[in-house]
């Protein structure tokens, strides 16, 4: 069997969103953490925020690889149980693809656009220059909201994932 862009993607997206339900639960265990207030940084985006940006680029990546349709979320979920469930339902969601449907994708050109103007790129770049490092700062950023409000985490809740 050979490794190829599914490989590549949605096994690494499944087993970090895992890494992110601990780091909620835990956070969740805590108590005491306003999702809508706590970050790292004045400049910065609060923790729910952090949670829907790793979600929104997880599925949008299943998606977009797949060829189907994404799913909506409408970014309303500000209790961790809420979060937690999101996290749940987009690892539901990556689990649920077709891995044929992935084929050829690592050429497929994906096509971004943002206010700030669009990006292009192959299905292969995709995954390692925009969507890895991305998701992975958001939940590391999330991790960070959290352990400087208290809760205990370890190097090992981040790279655990437990999917």
């Amino acid at each position: 069997m050979t490794y190829d862009i599914y490989d590549a993607s949605i096994p690494a997206l499944v087993h970090m969103l895992g890494s992110l339900d601990t780091i909620l639960a835990k956070g969740e265990a805590h108590g005491g953490i306003d999702t809508n207030e706590a970050r790292l940084a004045t400049d910065m985006l609060p923790l729910k925020n952090q949670i829907y940006i790793a979600t929104d680029g997880a599925k949008g990546c299943g998606a977009r690889l797949a060829g189907v349709e994404m799913p909506k979320y409408e970014d309303v979920e500000t209790t961790f149980p809420e979060l937690r469930a999101r996290v749940a339902k987009t690892i539901a969601f990556l689990k649920g693809l077709d891995r044929k449907a992935f084929a050829g994708a690592d050429s497929k050109e994906i096509v971004l656009k943002f206010s700030s103007g669009t990006q292009e790129f192959s299905g292969a770049d995709y995954v390692a220059k925009f969507v890895l490092p991305n998701v992975y700062f958001h939940i590391t950023t999330a991790y960070g909201i959290l352990r400087n409000r208290g809760v205990v985490l370890g190097k090992n809740d981040y790279l655990g994932g437990g999917q």
